[in-house]
């Protein structure tokens, strides 16, 4: 018993000991963190070895900054000795890459650019050595050690990757409203931020840079942060974010499959469940210098990314944001392989617009371009549904859309479909044609209707006059049953009138 009591004593005594051992050892540490700090203030860094480049503005680096990142990130406590660090022609060739990551380090601070008047010192001296950096990069001729690497990635991410706090708007407004006059939403901090971007996209293009060493710090999580910043409403961060995207696309080939998987996943969110996002005509930009370098044949893969998400992007309401670029992935898959020709125009004929007269004039815009790239095996698979809906179209009443369908005409590869298949066509159309040449209020179509009719009887008399023939008797059935019905409710009402005043059914064969 004696024993046990004795042995817990002296485990008690060696903890304590312990503890006081390690809170000794907390004096040093503060002491050399102050000296690190007069040293980086007095601009003494030559003095400085390898392993005292630890700069106290990293955030990311040492853990007991972690709770200063936010009030970083908010733009609140500025440390006293935020000085401008010397310049890289100042220090020795061997202390460049150490003055490097010491400069990164100093521009982890997050400053506050909602008051334009605060830190402004500060601001400057962050924006000074941004622009060393950028130029370092630029006419750097030594590889950049992993260390760099490790470190500027840190500083990227702390400057670029925030939380996005849009505005309140809805797809049904973007729809009414002109996106060339309105004005766009402009970061405040966009000084900082731009030179931050340039800076990124002199790294990435930068052939000091290995992509071996590189792609353990520019991972997925790197590109999946990346493709959050798109929904930024400043179109100048979205144009940087699209090269900068595209450079990473091109020179880490191991991440190429992740950012295409990741690109559909945010078409997914946007077409089926929000239809909210700010990047997608840049995401499609993107796509469309990718689509273009597919190897043939096309991979299962690249086919169900056309059906899945290319062709159901046609759905929102705002497809007058991307439809230009859009439109321009769609043909470039046509053209690549143009047995897609099919799947594409049924596709579109799935999401065709009702009553939206614009869109629907974007959709034969779009048309036929895809029809200029379809060859006949293709278009003899589609063509009877697709001339029912060319024959809704040239029946609008909407006269840009029923002329914008009449100039198929004018293209003489489209033309070529129609006169190799005008036996199927011409039957579905005609009577389309026959009433606007009728009835139509507008001239323009009144006189496109009757160029296209004179072309079909140039072409086949005998069918075009079997197909008149067979309008008229389809008229004349249609007066008679017209003239029925009328009979029928006139009957109606005489029996009504007869039977007003008694309460008995009314039997009508």
């Amino acid at each position: 018993m004696i024993k046990q009591i004795l042995s817990k004593v002296s485990r008690k005594q060696s903890k304590s000991s312990k503890n006081q051992e390690s809170s000794g050892n907390l004096t040093p540490n503060l002491s050399s963190s102050t000296s690190k700090r007069s040293d980086v203030g007095s601009g003494n860094s030559r003095k400085l070895v390898n392993a005292d480049i630890s700069s106290p503005y990293s955030v990311s680096s040492n853990p007991r900054f972690n709770q200063s990142e936010k009030s970083f990130r908010n733009g609140v406590t500025v440390n006293a000795s935020y000085e401008a660090l010397p310049g890289f022609r100042d220090v020795p060739s061997s202390e460049k890459q150490n003055l490097f990551i010491k400069k990164v380090n100093m521009c982890c601070m997050i400053f506050d650019f909602t008051d334009p008047t605060k830190t402004l010192k500060e601001k400057e001296i962050k924006r000074q050595t941004l622009l060393e950096l950028v130029d370092f990069v630029a006419s750097s001729n030594v590889k950049f050690t992993e260390s760099v690497m490790q470190e500027f990635v840190k500083m990227v991410s702390a400057n670029l990757f925030r939380e996005l706090t849009p505005q309140p708007r809805d797809c049904k407004i973007l729809e009414s409203y002109d996106l060339e006059e309105e004005e766009p939403s402009m970061d405040p901090s966009w000084p900082h931020l731009q030179i931050v971007y340039e800076l990124l996209l002199r790294f990435i293009a930068s052939p000091e840079a290995d992509a071996k060493i590189a792609k353990k710090y520019i991972d997925h999580y790197f590109v999946l942060k990346l493709l959050d910043m798109f929904d930024s409403e400043d179109p100048r961060e979205r144009e940087y974010l699209k090269t900068i995207l595209h450079r990473v696309y091109g020179k880490f080939m191991v991440h190429r499959p992740f950012i295409r998987k990741s690109i559909n996943n945010i078409f997914y969110r946007f077409v089926l469940e929000t239809e909210k996002h700010n990047g997608i005509a840049e995401l499609l930009e993107i796509l469309g210098s990718i689509i273009n370098g597919f190897a043939l044949p096309l991979k299962e893969e690249h086919k169900l990314f056309l059906s899945r998400a290319l062709i159901p992007l046609h759905k929102p309401k705002c497809l007058a944001m991307y439809h230009q670029q859009l439109s321009y992935c769609i043909t470039q898959f046509v053209e690549k392989d143009c047995k897609l020709a099919d799947m594409v125009i049924r596709g579109l004929l799935k999401y065709w617009p009702v009553t939206n007269s614009s869109k629907e004039i974007m959709f034969l815009g779009e048309l036929e371009e895809v029809l200029e790239a379809t060859q006949q095996p293709e278009f003899h698979r589609c063509m009877v549904p697709l001339f029912k809906q060319i024959s809704r179209c040239l029946n609008s009443l909407h006269f840009q859309v029923a002329e914008r369908v009449l100039f198929f005409w004018n293209n003489d590869h489209i033309e070529s479909l129609i006169r190799q298949n005008r036996k199927v066509i011409l039957p579905i159309i005609f009577p389309a044609l026959e009433r606007n040449g009728r009835y139509h209020w507008n001239q323009a179509v009144h006189s496109l209707t009757l160029n296209v009719r004179k072309i079909f009887f140039d072409l086949d008399p005998e069918l075009f006059n079997e197909c008149l023939l067979n309008f008229q008797e389809d008229e004349a059935k249609e007066e008679k049953m017209k003239s029925r019905r009328e009979a029928t409710w006139k009957r109606l009402e005489e029996i009504g009138a007869d039977t007003a005043s008694s309460n008995e059914a009314v039997l009508v064969h």
